[in-house]
């Protein structure tokens, strides 16, 4: 398995990290560009022109590359690494991920509260199930990682109502198809961040 969680798939595009030497799926990793200012600038959506910088999905690993002038010797010219790199990363991606889930929802494809998302489970269509890092837990033991599914903690329950048009939320499911792969990836890629699980674990959890 790689960084977060993911396991890897072998017709996957690979990249190598900077830090580890490692070559690993896309997805475990995060792209950098040099901006023309000489600024190292994540790429969280793999589009910015310039020659992709990989590094794993990891804060330690970010924060190593900042500060070992990792970034400048892929990049083979002077560039400066912002101090909060790890943090901005982090940031980003959790912004990325409460979008997706607030489109799955718009969509149907993702429901809120605990007997929604227990109902969803029951009857075998939610694909994810998503608890905050920050909620009890009791509450969140007595639900289940979907058979064949995934589980995350990654996100606090502020950051999970934000998704649900809600001040806080606990539990959220999604179902399968549509976003939820996206989900899956950043979701990944958060929980490599952040460094945990959120601490708790739902039943079963894989």
């Amino acid at each position: 398995m790689s960084r977060g969680g993911r396991i890897k798939e072998h017709d996957q595009p690979e990249r190598r990290c900077i830090v580890t030497g490692e070559v690993q799926p896309k997805a475990g990793l995060i792209r950098f560009v040099a901006g023309p200012d000489g600024q190292v600038v994540p790429d969280l959506a793999e589009k910015l022109p310039g020659r992709g910088i990989w590094v794993s999905a990891d804060r330690a690993a970010i924060q190593k590359a900042a500060a070992k002038g990792l970034f400048s010797r892929a990049a083979k010219a002077p560039v400066k690494a912002p101090e909060d790199l790890a943090e901005m990363v982090e940031a980003g991606i959790a912004r990325r991920l409460v979008e997706l889930v607030s489109l799955a929802r718009k969509s149907g494809r993702a429901v809120a509260g605990f007997e929604k998302v227990k109902g969803w489970l029951a009857e075998g269509r939610a694909k994810v199930l998503l608890q905050a890092s920050d909620g009890s837990d009791r509450g969140k033991g007595k639900l289940w990682t979907p058979t064949g599914g995934r589980w995350f903690g990654c996100l606090t329950a502020s950051e999970l109502g934000l998704s649900f048009g809600r001040d806080h939320v606990i539990h959220g499911a999604l179902a399968a198809g549509g976003l939820t792969d996206k989900v899956i990836l950043e979701a990944g890629r958060l929980t490599g961040l952040r460094g945990h699980d959120g601490g708790n674990t739902a039943a079963e959890k894989e």
